[in-house]
């Protein structure tokens, strides 16, 4: 069982590293740059090291190699149950990963139109390039041959039985989060378990609002509601898959109330990922726990995403409005 003193050393490193976070001001700076000023942003930070030539697909390989340097060596630095909880939120990049991938062939997109948004996970680079060549998601299932891997499993037997993408994914966030919270709980992370109840129930409730969008009259709830969640029932999801909108009062008073009111999707993941890094932040003082390094490795993985998206503004010269709601 992990103590207190388990996690010193793991933690210090980590405090160390959350000192190279990068401040809001980068990304208020960052808005309004041409290409080639931000790529002169970017070097003067510490993303800088890996950032060789001039072109988006080199702040890309950049955004890449410092995640695999400042987040994907985390593992290799403790061993037995530490290492266990260490990868959740690495865990959590493949789910995330996968998703990209799956998404990106439905839409037509190509191989280095979806690397872009990769994030850092525990996949290995040569797997990730073979899946960004797999022509579906039931090639993309048969690739990702990992013993012990919990989603491995779980795309092989799903992309067998449906070419539905929302289904395929609710399928994935089951293994993933019944994985995490038995970690969790197994090692007494109740700082991780509470965030991880909590990124279930707006996971659903996402969920319910694409159901309802769809209009999918005649769906089964159950076949796409994810178990673990705390404040959204299976009646409340099942309400608001039905299009009682009414139902979102439920949610008053519980964390996700500030997403409830959303107008379209996208509002509603934003919220929802306000109230998610705000979850974790708060367990950020867990110093002698999994909290700092959750925290931590979710902010890394949120400022990727936010400089490829700044860096593709600036290439494109797109207005700042476009990324705006995205970035801040």
């Amino acid at each position: 069982m992990l103590t207190r003193s388990s996690f010193a050393y793991l933690n210090a490193r980590v405090r160390a590293r959350r000192g190279q976070l990068l401040g809001e001001s980068f990304f208020r700076q960052a808005q309004a740059l041409s290409f080639s000023e931000f790529l002169r942003l970017l070097a003067e930070t510490p993303y800088g090291a890996e950032l060789v030539g001039e072109g988006l697909a080199d702040v890309d390989r950049a955004v890449a190699l410092h995640l695999a340097h400042t987040i994907g060596d985390l593992p290799s630095l403790v061993s037995g149950p530490l290492r266990e909880l260490v990868r959740l939120p690495l865990l959590r990049a493949d789910l995330v990963n996968l998703k990209t991938i799956l998404r990106g062939k439905e839409a037509g997109k190509s191989p280095e139109e979806i690397r872009a948004l990769l994030l850092g996970g525990t996949l290995p680079e040569p797997l990730l390039n073979a899946m960004l060549q797999a022509p579906d998601a039931q090639s993309v299932a048969q690739l990702l041959q990992l013993p012990g891997h919990p989603l491995a499993r779980a795309l092989r037997i799903a992309s067998a039985s449906t070419s539905d993408l929302l289904r395929l994914e609710v399928v994935l966030d089951r293994e993933f989060f019944a994985a995490c919270l038995k970690v969790a709980r197994k090692l007494r992370q109740s700082r991780l378990v509470s965030y991880y109840e909590l990124e279930v129930d707006a996971t659903n409730l996402t969920t319910a609002y694409k159901l309802q969008a769809l209009g999918a009259s005649g769906v089964n709830p159950e076949d796409y509601f994810i178990p673990g969640g705390r404040w959204l029932s299976r009646a409340v999801f099942s309400r608001l898959v039905a299009g009682d909108l009414s139902a979102a009062e439920a949610l008053g008073g519980t964390p996700l109330a500030s997403a409830v009111g959303a107008a379209d999707l996208g509002e509603l993941e934003r919220a929802l990922r306000k109230v998610l890094l705000a979850k974790a932040r708060a367990g950020a003082s867990d110093s002698l726990g999994g909290g700092l390094l959750l925290d931590y490795v979710l902010r890394k993985q949120w400022e990727a995403s936010r400089i490829r998206l700044l860096a593709r503004r600036a290439y494109f010269n797109l207005p700042v409005e476009a990324v705006a709601k995205e970035v801040t």
